[in-house]
């Protein structure tokens, strides 16, 4: 997906530096924390068949903010993280994701803070794709401080779950060096895409967020910002 030619050493690691939103004098964002696994949750397996077209699905497509209280299930769940970066297909010793990656780099990891899922405790979750479940990393109601770290955005903390994307970027830089960075955006577009497109075929509502504090949601899933960065979110929940 391109020559990595000559370029300026560093920029965009510079460029994602210079990019943070981050709050004014006197607010400080809360202390990282080390996001190591606590277990995991087996996940129902995904529906492969039928559901709605996608010329109907893509007609369709809103972004939703208002929701019930209610809870999506663990097969609902379980359907849109396989949508986003589910196995799809093995070849020689590949696995082969439903979104798109430059250079199969697979820079993102996708985390889910769990608000309202049946059977799921609320907390903090890390979707092991390769397994197929969900590695619970933090247990605790994160509504509140999801909400504040996404500029206030009350729908952050109302949804029934935020998917929460973070980049790897020495993943896609080992090939690409610093234009490794336009890629990691172009591939959590692409997961990002698919959980809309995914949750409107099953009748749930969902919103994109990229305006948020960098190193409050860094903060909230345990990254350090640097080896790992929060680039994306989204909300899913049922539509009010």
């Amino acid at each position: 997906m391109g020559n990595p030619g000559s370029e300026t050493p560093g920029i965009g690691d510079a460029y994602q530096r210079a990019t943070k939103y981050q709050r004014g004098p006197g607010r400080l964002a809360p202390e990282a924390r080390a996001a190591a696994a606590e277990g995991s949750e087996t996940l129902p397996p995904p529906q492969t068949t039928g559901g709605r077209g996608l010329w109907d699905v893509l007609l369709m497509r809103r972004s939703v903010r208002d929701f019930r209280r209610d809870a999506l299930s663990r097969e609902q769940l379980a359907q849109l993280l396989w949508a986003t970066q589910g196995v799809t297909a093995r070849h020689h010793g590949h696995a082969f994701r439903a979104a798109p990656s430059a250079g199969a780099c697979y820079p993102i990891d996708t985390y889910v803070i769990v608000h309202r899922v049946e059977g799921l405790a609320a907390g903090l979750y890390r979707y092991n794709v390769e397994a197929g479940t969900l590695e619970r990393l933090r247990a605790g109601d994160l509504s509140d401080a999801i909400a504040a770290a996404c500029l206030e955005q009350d729908m952050a903390g109302e949804a029934a779950v935020v998917f929460a994307w973070a980049a790897v970027p020495e993943r896609s830089k080992q090939r690409y060096r610093q234009r490794a960075y336009r890629y990691i955006y172009m591939d959590a577009g692409h997961i990002g895409e698919n959980l809309h497109l995914a949750a409107v075929a099953m009748g749930l509502g969902c919103c994109a967020i990229g305006a948020f504090f960098d190193d409050e949601v860094n903060a909230i899933l345990g990254l350090d910002g640097q080896e790992a960065t929060a680039v994306y979110l989204s909300v899913v929940g049922i539509p009010a």
